[in-house]
């Protein structure tokens, strides 16, 4: 098994970033669906662990590229970017997802089935390769999440749920709305009728001739499910600062460029396995504990690591807190719960590019990625 290796640092990030926009960029468009393996990864950028976090944010990305390159030269990449801003657009506006998704997955049991296939001990070796590869370097290609998840639910004909779960427990990107509604794509469950299957040839093809003559169901319908979302209001309005207290979790690390006052207590709170619905592998949380020590040290402010578990005291005494907002997922999750046990008052700091591209999540990509160049103009991303 090969290694990938992933820094913990925002200087990392960056200098990778920028090593992407100097270099690799101009291949992107064309070997972007190629997976050539862990030890060859410079067809796409590696940034999304980094980006998940919010180390370095989306719209920094964008326009850190387009300093440097035109719009039409770098398309494809750009659009990638907005498709993790996309997705979260679209759970905001359908936050039912994902408490379905929760609720379905707890009513799930591991059979020997699943076992077999957390355990890569299925007859389809390039799953198999990919189920190690994932637990070993907490990464995958995108392409491969695709054939991953197809074979998974089609082939295997295990439940989506249980994948998505395997996903977020393992991947360092993993996020709320990109795998869920991502594993909902591929069943034919976020485009209702139209799902994706994997294609042997397509593998073939797309790995190299790595695996060849894989036996798939390559015909497969699409997932049904007659559960309704309809589409609920962005609320979010901003009065400014309305504690002195703020709370911020892992997935907005980069609170600097949110122009913040000065606060009297800053807590960040990192959820545990005994919080969290998707109990994360140790080598997930400890990247997360790595990268939140990098922002701490880089902000230079007095903040308080808060361990839930020990300062349930802490929600007694106060009951008004600022948070930037964690969107849609596990901490959100948290924080409803929270609200609801302690009466606590939360104010919620957005982005304004948050809130502005969200509103263009309504429908499908077609319908955001029209709307890319009014994003880019509107905020100067150019």
């Amino acid at each position: 098994m090969s290694y990938m290796n992933f820094e913990n640092t925002r200087g990392d990030a960056l200098k990778i970033l920028d090593n992407f926009i100097n270099k690799e960029i101009f291949n992107y468009n064309l070997k972007r669906n190629f997976d050539y393996g862990p030890n060859n990864r410079k067809n796409v950028s590696c940034l999304s662990p980094y980006i998940t976090h919010r180390l370095i944010t989306e719209y920094e990305t964008v326009n850190k590229v387009l300093k440097k390159h035109s719009y039409q030269k770098v398309e494809k990449f750009i659009q990638e970017i907005f498709w993790r801003v996309y997705w979260k657009g679209w759970l905001e506006l359908r936050p039912k997802v994902w408490e379905d998704f929760l609720e379905d997955l707890n009513s799930i049991e591991n059979n020997k089935n699943i076992l077999k296939a957390l355990n890569g001990e299925t007859e389809i070796n390039c799953f198999n390769n990919w189920v190690n590869e994932l637990k070993e370097n907490n990464y995958l290609h995108n392409h491969s999440r695709m054939w991953f998840a197809s074979i998974w639910i089609f082939t295997l004909k295990l439940p989506w749920q249980k994948g998505a779960e395997f996903f977020m427990q393992h991947l360092f990107d993993g996020d709320a709305a990109s795998n869920t509604l991502g594993w909902r794509w591929v069943a034919g469950l976020q485009t209702k009728g139209k799902n994706y299957t994997a294609k042997s040839w397509n593998i073939e093809k797309f790995t190299n001739n790595k695996y060849k003559n894989i036996k798939l169901n390559e015909d497969a319908k699409p997932l049904t499910d007659k559960r309704e979302y309809k589409l609920t209001e962005l609320n979010f309005p901003y009065n400014g600062a309305q504690s002195e207290n703020l709370i911020f979790f892992e997935n907005d690390l980069n609170i600097e460029s949110l122009k913040l006052p000065n606060y009297k207590n800053v807590y960040y709170i990192l959820l545990n396995n005994e919080q969290r619905k998707i109990k994360l592998n140790n080598k997930v949380l400890e990247f997360k504990k790595k990268i939140v020590k990098d922002q701490l040290q880089r902000l230079k402010k007095d903040i308080q690591i808060l361990d839930i578990s020990d300062n349930q005291n802490l929600f007694e005494k106060i009951k008004k807190f600022d948070v930037i907002y964690p969107s849609i997922g596990e901490n959100m999750s948290f924080l409803k719960s929270l609200k609801k046990k302690k009466n606590i008052n939360f104010n919620f700091i957005t982005r304004d590019e948050d809130i502005f591209c969200w509103k263009f999540s309504n429908k499908g990509f077609f319908n955001f990625k029209s709307n890319i160049p009014k994003i880019i103009s509107y905020f100067k991303l150019i």
